[in-house]
């Protein structure tokens, strides 16, 4: 593999918050400590962090806990999402300035983007944010897929260091792992849980699975795992993985699962399963069901 800054596991981290919609600081706390043990990095506000629901406060607030409890043991990926350009300037401002390593956008999605408005926006925020950007495709929130060939384009600029892509598009995979395969410049993170183990066999950099949230050592061994070439270890850890994704994810919205995987993450202690309006939490009963198949 690749001498590369940004590879590994990046698990895109559920924001804990309290029953009236507060930041539950020593939850992020207890969460990053979880996670530096295991030796994966969090994704903090994106999708599965209700990125688009965090307040400006609270993402700030949010950061700042986290670079504190890393400290320096892994590296702090921060969301940015929205549509106020001038607002998301101040944002990754602000994050970097608290500690970020990364800033990792989705596009803007109010507006159907033509494929130079989404290479002009990219362009025009890696040129204004001081620290390094990361491309957030996720085609199933902003309902706009960013075309291989402006990733191509992006993937030039000084600023820009990788790709995080949920797309779930296998030739679309390999096409992008392409573009950052020769490159230390530019990585390439694979956002489909299910296909961690494919993407790294091919030479991807890093994986962003949610279920990381609750088996982040099983992620990590994967990632060795197929670092070292073992790919047998890897799929099979795939696999496992697979199913205890069903538990949270299974005929269940976006929304709905990822209340779910609080649940399941409250039975290791580490939060509460409150959500941000406008999602809310599952029924007494859904929650009991869930904690019975663990």
């Amino acid at each position: 593999m690749k001498n590369c800054k940004y590879r590994g596991v990046v698990v895109p981290m559920v924001t804990p918050v309290t029953e009236d919609g507060r930041l539950d600081v020593p939850a992020v706390e207890r969460i990053i400590e979880f996670f530096a043990h295991h030796h994966v990095a969090p994704l903090l506000m994106g999708t599965t962090g209700e990125g688009n629901s965090v307040s400006a406060a609270d993402g700030l607030l949010m950061v700042r806990t986290a670079v504190k409890a890393a400290a320096g043991r892994i590296l702090i990926y921060a969301g940015l999402t929205g549509n106020c350009f001038s607002e998301q300037l101040e944002q990754a401002e602000a994050y970097t300035k608290a500690g970020a390593d990364v800033i990792v956008a989705t596009l803007p999605s109010y507006y159907a983007l033509t494929e130079e408005q989404m290479f002009g926006y990219y362009k025009a925020l890696a040129d204004a944010v001081t620290g390094p950007l990361m491309l957030y495709n996720i085609l199933a929130t902003t309902h706009m897929s960013i075309p291989v060939d402006v990733v191509r384009r992006l993937a030039d600029h000084p600023n820009i260091v990788g790709l995080k892509d949920s797309e779930r598009d296998l030739e679309r995979m390999r096409q992008c792992v392409e573009i950052s395969r020769n490159r230390e410049d530019f990585a390439y993170f694979c956002g489909w849980a299910a296909r961690s183990a494919y993407s790294l066999s091919i030479g991807g950099d890093g994986i962003v699975p949610s279920t990381g949230n609750y088996v982040p050592e099983m992620f990590n061994e994967l990632y060795e795992a197929a670092v070292k070439g073992d790919m047998t270890t890897a799929e099979r850890i795939q696999e496992e993985t697979d199913e205890i994704a069903k538990i949270y994810q299974a005929g269940r919205t976006l929304g709905q699962s990822l209340t779910a995987l609080k649940v399941m993450m409250q039975t290791k202690g580490l939060c509460d399963p409150w959500m941000l309006m406008p999602l809310t939490r599952l029924s007494v009963e859904e929650e009991q069901a869930i904690k019975e198949r663990l």
